[in-house]
């Protein structure tokens, strides 16, 4: 009988999950200081940027991680969801399909990278927007049945929900873009670090 050894979180590790952590906190909120980013008066939001950034970056387990734990904190009541919100109230909202589909995100970004094995800006590119369709599609399913089910809006289609999502699909499309773009920079800083230290150690 084979015993697999669980996986050992280095304090590096334990840091670069705190600082997306930190990130995306930080991210829900970036309007507080850049009054600017709202389309209709809704804010926008940087979550979803560093969610992919810490799949990037980090890889698939360990950004699945920072995202897990981003919301654990949130869910206790920590002020880190938009809005300055938190609590297990925020469960009813109908965009907490979104914060849930961040820990798929951060998956599925940093496993396209690992899968490729490239460290090529077209790489970094695929699995930022492969992280936006799971982010879409996670989140808008729940704003429907969230906004039909638990708030009870009005009978709203999911063709309808689906529209309504459209008006920030070119905001959170460029936003995207720009992870893809500087995250084969901020991974070849990260990991050349780690080496550095592994070679010393």
């Amino acid at each position: 009988m084979i015993v697999k050894s669980k996986p050992r979180y280095r304090a590096i590790d334990l840091t670069r999950i705190s600082i997306f952590v930190a990130l995306t906190a930080v991210g829900a909120n970036i309007t507080a200081f850049a009054p600017f980013l709202q389309i209709g008066g809704v804010p926008i939001t940087l979550q979803t940027f560093f969610a992919i950034l810490a799949g990037a970056i980090l890889g698939s387990r360990l950004g699945a991680i920072a995202m897990i734990v981003y919301l654990l904190l949130g869910l206790a009541g920590l002020p880190i969801f938009a809005g300055f919100k938190g609590g297990l109230g925020s469960v009813m909202s109908p965009t907490f399909g979104f914060i849930l589909s961040f820990i798929l995100v951060a998956y599925a970004t940093g496993k396209w990278i690992e899968w490729r094995k490239s460290k090529r800006l077209v790489t970094f590119i695929t699995a930022s927007f492969i992280g936006l369709i799971f982010n879409y599609v996670l989140g808008t399913g729940h704003m429907y049945l969230a906004l039909n089910f638990l708030l009870d809006a009005g009978g709203i289609s999911y063709a309808q929900t689906w529209i309504i999502m459209a008006a920030y699909l070119p905001v959170d499309a460029l936003t995207i873009l720009a992870a893809g773009l500087v995250a084969p920079k901020i991974h070849h800083a990260f990991n050349r670090r780690s080496e550095g230290k592994s070679t010393a150690a």
